[in-house]
């Protein structure tokens, strides 16, 4: 029966057992010469059953007890029918409840990376996994209501990418708390409104399969020095005017051998860029780099493209002044070579809404499919080979430009769109960005 049928026969049962009962007293009273006795005596004893059964209501709710089944009829019955019937419907549902959070914390115990919940304020443990315990050497109870910080003192890095709250970037390569033989990753995932959870990853074996193909990449890269330097020798002793025969194949050798020398030098600089951590901490003027990048432009465009510089940050960065400038080379270099004849390439240096600065190159070129800039800064990973292969890349400049960046705590943002050009800018935040100094002004 329906809650709302129930409640309908319950009124229409109790006023019809009451006006009986009022009209039986009644009846009484009159037989007796006292009707407004026998009526006031029926009310008192309909207010005692009633506080009678309201007192029983209450001390079961008090004491969390479940009803009994009610058989009876009216309002107090059905009462007492619909508590009893959402005490069975809570209690049912809480048991199933304490299942699913049963089996929860089972597959989160389960899981073989760490987990954690952290309150995003003060970052203080709420809850951990076993895994979370061996890889960060937490001991339960005694580490809840602490800082996750107190597990990385000497590591800068954990506060400031917890200070962030970088959800997309995971930290890598840590050394465990409990064991610096072992190498963690973190990553941070919005838990809740107040709470973070931070998942725990032992990397040990990926950091030094890693390694290894660092150490190889580097070792090979090396080894290749050798060899192409013997090959370069020998073709530049063979003059193409007394071997005409040859010209054409000695150019051709000349120029893939010059390919395979840039792309053993783009490895080189790719492993040593992975292999560091820090780079030197240096002023570097934008006005005069502006100027040098603008030249290089020139250089490389031979006058085919119409290069435009705007400083509109006037302000200068801090960071390595080589490094960084081999990363604005990459761009605009790729922005001339990927560019047609005629068309118009923008060097942009402005700042940010976060005070921030930010080195724009846009260009008019052909563009990039949307599929493909996800991937564009992987290695050797090209959009067309056979453009890329003309214009003589090795595939390997945004990679580096994305290492430049990461290594300085800033990042590559890129927008194209297929015939209407593409815009690669290098973000930093408002830590690298300092005054620009007079002397520093082209």
């Amino acid at each position: 029966m329906s809650v709302s049928m129930l409640l309908r026969l319950a009124w229409r049962q109790s006023l019809i057992r009451l006006l009986l009962f009022y009209a039986f007293a009644l009846g009484i009273g009159l037989a007796l010469g006292e009707p407004w006795w026998a009526l006031g005596l029926a009310t008192a004893v309909l207010a005692a059953r009633a506080y009678w059964r309201l007192y029983r209501v209450l001390r079961f709710l008090d004491w969390r007890k479940q009803l009994r089944t009610v058989d009876g009829q009216g309002l107090w019955a059905a009462l007492e029918t619909l508590i009893h019937r959402r005490q069975t419907e809570n209690r049912n549902r809480s048991r199933r409840l304490v299942r699913l959070l049963r089996a929860y914390r089972q597959a989160a115990t389960a899981m073989p990376d760490g987990a954690l919940v952290i309150q995003r304020r003060d970052g203080r443990l709420v809850w951990f996994n076993k895994t979370a315990r061996r890889l960060l050497g937490l001991h339960y109870p005694q580490s809840l209501d602490t800082p996750l910080l107190d597990c990385f003192p000497e590591q800068p890095r954990v506060r400031e990418w917890l200070a962030a709250g970088q959800t997309d970037e995971p930290l890598l390569d840590l050394a465990s708390p409990a064991d610096p033989m072992v190498r963690i990753s973190l990553r941070l995932i919005p838990y809740s409104a107040t709470q973070w959870m931070v998942v725990v990853r032992d990397v040990t074996k990926l950091m030094r399969l890693e390694q290894v193909r660092r150490d190889f990449v580097a070792n090979v890269s090396h080894e290749l020095r050798t060899p192409l330097t013997v090959v370069h020798g020998y073709l530049d002793m063979i003059e193409p005017e007394e071997h005409p025969e040859l010209a054409v194949m000695v150019e051709e050798m000349r120029r893939q051998s010059q390919r395979m020398t840039q792309l053993v030098e783009d490895l080189l600089t790719l492993s040593r860029l992975e292999a560091q951590e820090h780079l030197p901490e240096e002023p570097l003027a934008m006005a005069p780099m502006l100027v040098t990048l603008r030249r290089e432009a020139e250089a490389l465009s031979q006058g085919r493209h119409r290069i435009v510089v705007e400083d509109a940050a006037g302000c200068d960065l801090v960071g390595s002044v080589k490094e960084l400038h081999s990363a604005f080379s990459n761009l605009v270099s790729n922005a001339v070579r990927y560019t047609p004849t005629d068309g118009r390439i923008v060097i942009r240096f402005e700042r940010t809404a976060d005070r921030g600065a930010r080195l724009a190159v846009q260009d008019s070129g052909q563009g990039i499919p949307a599929q493909h800039l996800p991937r564009i800064t992987e290695r050797f990973y090209r959009v067309s080979t056979s453009r890329s292969r003309e214009s003589g890349g090795t595939g390997l400049g945004l990679s580096i430009v994305k290492h430049v960046l990461s290594l300085h705590q800033a990042w590559l943002e890129i927008d194209s769109e297929v015939g209407r050009g593409s815009t690669f800018a290098c973000v930093f935040g408002p830590a690298r960005v300092r005054p620009r100094e007079a002397t520093g002004e082209a």
